[in-house]
């Protein structure tokens, strides 16, 4: 399974750049942007195509893996480091954190309101999905 879905999101992180985000670019009305983190344990550069949300000049994320009992990788590997997002050809460097408190409230439901099943996905997991923001550096 974790074979099929990188090689889905190669798929769609390179038609996404080579069309400048017409192809890739929303899934269901959503935006979809590509974060390239460096892999914490290989090194290697890794590239997610994710949902997003805005909050003023801020990008909201939400580490869902469909409700797994595990957060994703992209979420690990953005710990003490910075990354990079595209949304459309603009590339951008962040960093992250991981919203708390009535932040995070307000910021998961801009996020369901954006994407329903994310509600859906919390209910999947006993794990308490988390909200990441990304500032530009």
């Amino acid at each position: 399974m974790r074979l099929l879905l990188s090689l889905v999101g190669s798929l769609h992180s390179a038609l996404y750049r080579a069309s400048g985000a017409r192809i890739g670019g929303t899934m269901k009305q959503a935006p979809v942007l590509l974060l390239t983190t460096k892999g914490r344990k290989t090194g290697k550069m890794r590239t997610t195509p994710l949902l997003y949300g805005r909050d003023g000049d801020r990008i909201v994320l939400v580490a869902s893996v469909g409700g797994a009992e595990r957060n994703p990788a992209w979420f690990h590997n953005l710990k003490g480091h910075k990354a990079e997002v595209q949304i459309g050809r603009e590339k951008l460097r962040v960093k992250a954190r991981v919203a708390e408190g009535e932040e995070r409230d307000r910021l998961w439901a801009q996020m369901v309101e954006l994407w329903p099943a994310y509600a859906e996905y919390q209910r999947k997991t006993t794990r308490r999905i988390p909200v990441v923001v990304l500032e530009p550096v």
